[in-house]
């Protein structure tokens, strides 16, 4: 059975791009909305400046309380932005406790392990090296809800806590020499999240001894984490990437290029690859005999070693639009129920929450394991997948063979109007047609860019050709009337 949450139809918010002016009064304006879907991003300097990530650090204390951890990726804008939002939550009056250079979901973690009140990471994850990006979490390690971040882009765009003294809204808004906060160093921040990861497989009374591991850290956090951990679990390791002088995370390698992977897995042998993105939020795993494991795989994997170990809640599964077909004919194989959210790992992470589910993740390796951590965790997911492949005795490649894909077809159709597209009948009655030709052997999904003047059409089919053929008639029509 496939549900369509809430909200299906709608595109995720488009990643914030904003050309930013200070007016006199020190307001910030732009051009676009200062959130998009995973936090705040652009090019560090330009697009992203310092004084957006002090007016951050000044409302992550504002809105959330006085200690607030900072974590970063190895992006060479990441120790001036740290910087800037450190001594925005110092400005406040609050605590800065610097965690470093550790994964995105290291931040989660300590925010809990630490009582702290929220978090901030320093990163763009999977984008270039000239891209940067600050994401909040609140005191549970989850990110924050739309309302909340309208509250705090409004009090960065009027001016942080100054814009509020100049305009007397808070008398005592800007405090004295002598009440300023402080910042502290958490050395241990990098031991905590490893040993996390690392307890959670031994508490399964599971190890790695045995298992030759071959690992890209894509010049990334995970340089720091995933190696050590594996290891810990008895694994030979073999890495590459794990370097990093600031301007090469994600270049031509990690999740989002397994090229350096697949050859690393040839030249030494190992029994599986595993990429990260910049981040480590994410992770994409490669089989020996080459296979690609992404997310709608390994969320099979994980959902039935779930289910056998009675942790699936609802033996439901959440997974986004773009999920292969294949996933979902695996998943109703086995009884599973898949709940189908927009594209963003913030719509899976609200359904999951909302519905009590334990597991759910996106194409590209994001997956939430909730019984672990609070958001999308590359090496918790790696740890995971390769302790369910262990207590299954098959190989990887033989686990990776749960599920079979559909070959997908996707056109980006450019458009006057992509908001046209909704209600408009011709479109819907080429949509109805070649979903009638798939016969239930496959899936149509066309939708609205949400930051291009695109509409895309994506189809899904047993056969190739019939998947190219059906998007392509679509996409002519789609292109004729809008």
């Amino acid at each position: 059975m496939v549900v369509k949450s809430k909200g299906y139809d709608s595109d995720s918010r488009a990643p914030v791009s904003a050309f930013f002016c200070m007016q006199p009064q020190g307001r910030v304006t732009d051009m676009a909305r200062l959130f998009g879907t995973d936090g705040v991003r652009g090019v560090a300097n330009t697009e992203l400046t310092c004084e957006i990530a002090y007016r951050l650090g000044q409302a992550a204390v504002k809105f959330m309380g006085k200690n607030i951890i900072i974590g970063k990726d190895t992006r060479l804008s990441g120790d001036m932005l740290e910087s800037a939002a450190a001594a925005g939550i110092m400005s406040a009056g609050g605590t800065a406790l610097l965690a470093g250079i550790i994964p995105t979901p290291g931040v989660a973690l300590l925010v809990r392990h630490l009582h702290a009140a929220g978090g901030i990471v320093i990163s763009a994850s999977h984008n270039p090296p000239e891209y940067n990006g600050i994401k909040l979490f609140d005191s549970e390690g989850f990110k924050l809800p739309d309302a909340v971040e309208d509250e705090i882009e409004a009090f960065v765009r009027q001016g942080g806590l100054e814009g509020l003294a100049t305009r007397g809204e808070e008398a005592n808004a800007m405090l004295l020499g002598d009440q300023v906060g402080v910042a502290i160093p958490v050395d241990e921040a990098v031991d905590i999240y490893v040993d996390h990861a690392v307890s959670s497989v031994r508490a399964q009374g599971i190890d790695f001894k045995g298992l030759h591991i071959a690992l890209d850290a894509g010049h990334g956090a995970s340089s720091l984490t995933s190696a050590r951990a594996f290891e810990e679990l008895g694994a030979k390791v073999t890495v590459i990437n794990d370097d990093f002088n600031g301007v090469d995370i994600n270049v031509k390698c990690g999740s989002t290029n397994l090229e350096p992977l697949h050859k690393l897995m040839e030249e030494s042998g190992a029994d599986v690859g595993v990429a990260h993105d910049g981040d480590a939020d994410r992770v994409m795993l490669v089989a020996k005999d080459g296979t690609e494991i992404d997310g709608d795989i390994i969320e099979v994997v994980c959902a039935l070693d779930m289910r056998d170990r009675g942790i699936l809640s609802n033996d439901t599964v959440v997974s986004t639009v773009m999920c292969n077909l294949g996933f979902v004919k695996a998943m109703e194989a086995h009884g599973i129920k898949v709940v189908q959210t927009k594209v963003g790992d913030r719509y899976v992470l609200e359904e999951m929450r909302a519905n009590g589910y334990s597991i759910g993740g996106e194409q590209s390796g994001h997956m939430i394991l909730l019984e672990h951590n609070s958001t999308g965790d590359g090496l918790m997911t790696a740890c995971q997948f390769l302790a369910a492949v262990v207590r299954s005795g098959k190989t990887v490649d033989q686990a990776a063979q749960v599920m079979t894909h559909y070959p997908q077809t996707l056109i980006n159709v450019h458009v006057r109007d992509k908001h046209a597209l909704e209600g408009n009948a011709e479109i819907a009655t080429a949509v109805a047609a070649a979903e009638a030709d798939l016969a239930g052997n496959g899936r149509v999904l066309i939708r609205p860019s949400g930051t291009e003047p695109v509409v895309r059409v994506m189809v899904e089919a047993s056969d190739a050709a019939v998947a190219e053929n059906a998007a392509k008639a679509i996409a002519e029509v789609v292109e004729r009337v809008l």
